[in-house]
């Protein structure tokens, strides 16, 4: 059975533009009900979806944070090729990490990171998540339990040389936050079970923006934007990107 490939979307509202940035092993359907409602008040969003996501395992472990990061900076390009001269960024988990790289990279209105770590847990928790995410894909493709494990072993012996570039990539943002002068609102869960959640106070008590704010939300878990408390989420990103200094 072939498992459907997840697409980058954009979804026309106003001017005013905000890029939604997925996690590691996630997909653009992450941030898709953000998207639609941030579209139902008037704003323009657009997801990319990272190489090597939402396609085989394989593949995956054979792209790196520059690739990732790339197709990041080409969905901020598609939103100015567009039209739109001024884009926020909300970002899950290494979106969030990648928010906060645009955040000193590239011209911002405001940055959104959800549930994004600071501090990597071990490169071991990391490569957990790679084999749950890879024996979950292969499941969607109905393969047999046999052919699974025959897979999974084969899977197991690739050299993942992704995951110490990924560790990397956080300790670089993570020592380049006193460079972010533009509003932020750190989104935080407190049940996040894949990352540190003091995450969430480096990235707030680190960064230099004059208007910063930092939630908790008390029922939910990482992938924080298809959870118990998405409705209410959404409606703080709202709030957050309507006190921004649009132009128009």
């Amino acid at each position: 059975m072939k498992v459907v490939t997840p697409k980058p979307f954009t979804f026309e509202g106003g001017k005013r533009a905000v890029l939604l940035l997925h996690g590691f092993t996630g997909t653009t359907a992450d941030v898709r009900m953000l998207g639609r409602h941030l579209q139902k008040q008037g704003y323009t969003c657009h997801a990319p979806l990272y190489k090597g996501h939402g396609v085989p395992p394989e593949e995956l472990v054979h792209t790196g944070p520059e690739d990732w990061w790339q197709d990041v900076v080409d969905g901020y390009e598609y939103l100015k090729e567009r039209g739109h001269e001024e884009i926020a960024v909300c970002g899950l988990s290494l979106g969030g990490v990648f928010s906060l790289k645009i955040g000193y990279t590239l011209p911002i209105k405001g940055i959104v990171p959800m549930c994004a770590p600071m501090r990597p847990k071990t490169k071991d928790a990391i490569y957990k998540g790679v084999l749950l995410y890879a024996k979950q894909y292969k499941q969607l493709e109905k393969k047999s339990t046999e052919q699974i494990e025959q897979e999974m072993a084969a899977f197991e012996e690739t050299p993942m040389g992704t995951l110490q570039a990924l560790q990397g990539l956080i300790n670089d943002v993570r020592d380049n936050l006193d460079f972010i002068y533009s509003p932020v609102f750190v989104v935080q869960a407190r049940n996040d079970q894949m990352i540190d959640i003091e995450s969430a106070n480096i990235i707030h008590d680190h960064v230099e923006s004059d208007e910063k704010a930092l939630k908790w939300y008390e029922d939910s878990t990482h992938v924080i934007t298809l959870d118990k408390e998405k409705e209410q989420l959404h409606d703080d990103v709202y709030q957050f990107l309507e006190k921004l200094d649009w132009t128009s």
